[in-house]
């Protein structure tokens, strides 16, 4: 384990990681870890670091990981993960989960694989990011004590008085889907997190991102909505659109994004690019 760094969050989890750590003390021999006090304590670890450290682990949620994973791109660096998040969607889609024995095992196997990412206006993301009522909602998420049950809330609350986004495309051939939405997501993978499946045809590795577009729908129709996103059955219909894009272009009259979960304020014109087998990932 002499080349390899873990990088905890302290904050995720419900501010227990101590578990973790104890756990990790007594299976390596003199771990080298950082207990994470700011992104910008994070990258000046990495970067001390990189010549010396052939993997980086990421202790926590996908923003965590995403801090982690925007110091290695296009690098032969590779990125591990300790899910330790309230929806550890990307740790889902790339099969990390919180055994400690499992993840000992590939540290040691060494092997990896390339995976695409994507910027929004020049931030990146991992896993899925999106606007309108999506970046609402995690707005008012991050108020509170995080955890399944509260996201439930806080979108049920937020889903009643939330008004459409309108989105407006640059290029001649999406423009029939000028209009307004309840939110639109940008997925790399299939999953938010907790098994919902906004995008089940995503691919982490096709140098495409789905673009979601969800028109607000009427209360009737949210069981079967609910019901097709945890089954993996969500597909274009009277309120869904999805387009495979590699880059696009749009205005939105909404500066509230989430990125990887992250609430971030981002101003229109919004540029979305695939960064195709940027990311070097332990399989």
């Amino acid at each position: 384990m002499e080349k390899v760094a873990f990088i905890i969050n302290p904050f995720s989890a419900k501010k227990n990681y101590q578990p973790f750590l104890n756990e990790l003390k007594a299976k390596v021999q003199n771990p080298l870890y950082y207990i994470s006090e700011s992104i910008l304590g994070t990258d000046d670890f990495i970067q001390k670091h990189f010549h010396e450290i052939d993997i980086f682990v990421a202790i926590g949620g996908d923003g965590t990981i995403s801090t982690v994973a925007r110091n290695l791109i296009n690098t032969e660096k590779i990125l591990a993960i300790f899910p330790a998040g309230s929806g550890n969607g990307f740790s889902n889609e790339t099969k990390f989960s919180k055994n400690l024995d499992e993840l000992l095992e590939k540290l040691n196997a060494k092997k990896s694989r390339k995976i695409d990412t994507f910027t929004i206006n020049d931030r990146l993301s991992i896993n899925v990011s999106g606007t309108g009522f999506d970046g609402k909602v995690v707005k008012e998420f991050e108020k509170t004590n995080r955890g399944f049950k509260n996201y439930i809330k806080v979108s049920l609350k937020t889903f009643f008085s939330y008004k459409p986004i309108k989105v407006k495309f640059f290029d001649e051939k999406y423009k029939e889907y000028n209009g307004k939405y309840l939110m639109v997501n940008i997925a790399n993978t299939r999953q938010f997190g907790n098994n919902a499946y906004i995008a089940p045809n995503a691919s982490k590795s096709d140098g495409l991102v789905d673009m979601v577009l969800v028109k607000k729908f009427p209360l009737t129709y949210s069981p079967l909505f609910a019901f097709r996103m945890f089954t993996k059955k969500l597909k274009d219909d009277d309120y869904i659109t999805y387009l495979p894009v590699s880059e696009i272009e749009f205005k939105v009259n909404t500066k509230n994004w989430h990125l990887d979960g992250e609430f971030n304020k981002i101003k229109s014109p919004i540029h979305v690019k695939v960064l195709p087998s940027s990311l070097n990932i332990l399989i």
